[in-house]
């Protein structure tokens, strides 16, 4: 009988020790039969199950067009290719043809079945209900975390803390379904890290925005669990604010890191700076309060020997004025920077409320900041009073 794991629960070391004849699979959406998909795959002893895309497809709720969905698909399974793995599947709901989809390149890499929640009948992704919200779009990323945390990391903390400001905050803010895949440009490094690619996720994402927009939304914030998507978002908040004039989409950079975020840090870590660079004190605390079960403190090892000088240093909140990213092969043998032992269950506690409400603060700014503007706006302000945008 066939087993089937979650890829994102396991470290990655313990994915580079999987045979590369394992069958990966990234499903379009959730509810599939997990016995028609081991059937299809001739009944294997094992199948890894990579985490859902959750919308983009047709069928989905929230539709993007098919030019600018299939690079993103296509780069994370080449991401699995590239680490050796020879059976790499996408599976999608009937009625998707992967000819059309993927105009032939990876048709043969394409499975399709039934699942329940495919065809809804007048699903709409965010509901209708919703405009006039700030839209929150999570995402969080596929990668490795060092030998005691899950490749999950990023997506499990960004996600949770959407849908704790959404629900502190219910009738100014709503939150999409967390997308787990963003963008690694050190993807080489470490195996089981998974690259959506600059370009594509880019791509990507401002079709979202421009597919809300026409449907009649207008205020966007897009959040990140990962360091490598941030560059990205702030060129997709830019191409967005001048593509729609009359919306304000923003984003920042990593979550706990603003005004709020950045006392609470101070207040309560134990760790020099260096030590909440990837995977130490601030997400392992964060995974110990938010998955402990996911978590293998026994295999902790604290790296914290970046090369740093005075303006170029890693820590949760970077400072210095240089912008690199050499390889990370340079300063981490485990695929950790910081101090991960310094973690407690506590300290994540007390950072995700912290976030939440610096969160919450900035739901309520761009409230603010688009009601401001489109008061102007009407009033004629400046050259609005002469050239008419919609």
């Amino acid at each position: 009988m066939t087993k089937f794991f979650n890829y994102d629960d396991m470290t990655w070391d313990a994915v580079a020790a999987l045979p590369r004849d394992t069958p990966l699979v990234l499903p379009l959406g959730a509810g599939y039969d997990l016995n028609l998909l081991a059937s299809q795959l001739s009944n294997p002893a094992r199948v890894g199950l990579l985490p859902t895309f959750p919308f983009g497809w047709r069928g989905s709720g929230l539709e993007v067009p098919e030019p600018l969905l299939v690079p993103y698909i296509s780069n994370l399974l080449d991401s699995l290719r590239d680490d050796g793995f020879s059976r790499v599947y996408c599976l999608a709901p009937t009625g998707i043809d992967p000819q059309s989809l993927f105009l032939g390149h990876f048709s043969a890499s394409f499975l399709r079945l039934p699942h329940s929640t495919h065809h809804i009948q007048n699903a709409q992704l965010p509901p209708d209900s919703e405009r006039g919200k700030v839209i929150l779009i999570p995402i969080g990323h596929t990668e490795q975390h060092g030998f005691h945390l899950p490749l999950s990391v990023d997506t499990i903390i960004i996600d949770s803390i959407a849908k704790g400001t959404a629900s502190k905050v219910p009738t100014r803010s709503y939150a999409l379904p967390v997308m787990p895949y963003g963008v690694s440009t050190h993807r080489s490094s470490f195996a089981a890290t998974i690259n959506a690619g600059g370009r594509a996720f880019e791509d990507f994402w401002l079709a979202v925005i421009d597919v809300l927009v026409a449907r009649g939304f207008d205020r966007f914030y897009l959040i990140s669990g990962h360091g490598g998507n941030t560059s990205f978002l702030v060129n997709i908040v830019k191409y967005a604010g001048e593509r729609h004039r009359r919306i304000f989409c923003a984003t920042t950079w990593l979550h706990t890191s603003g005004r709020i975020g950045a006392e609470a840090l101070k207040k309560y870590r134990t760790s020099p700076i260096g030590g909440m660079g990837h995977a130490g004190e601030l997400e392992t605390s964060y995974l110990l309060h938010l998955r402990l079960d996911l978590c293998k403190m026994e295999r902790v090892v604290d790296e914290v020997d970046f090369v740093a000088t005075p303006d170029y240093y890693m820590d949760w909140i970077e400072g210095g004025s240089l912008v690199a990213n050499p390889p990370w092969d340079d300063d981490t043998k485990t695929g950790a920077y910081g101090a991960g032992s310094h973690a407690t269950a506590e300290k994540g506690r007390l950072w995700l409320e912290a976030a939440i409400e610096e969160k919450a603060d900035h739901v309520e700014q761009i409230h603010e900041q688009h009601e401001r503007r489109e008061k102007r706006r009407n009033e004629g302000y400046g050259l609005w009073g002469t050239f008419k945008s919609a």
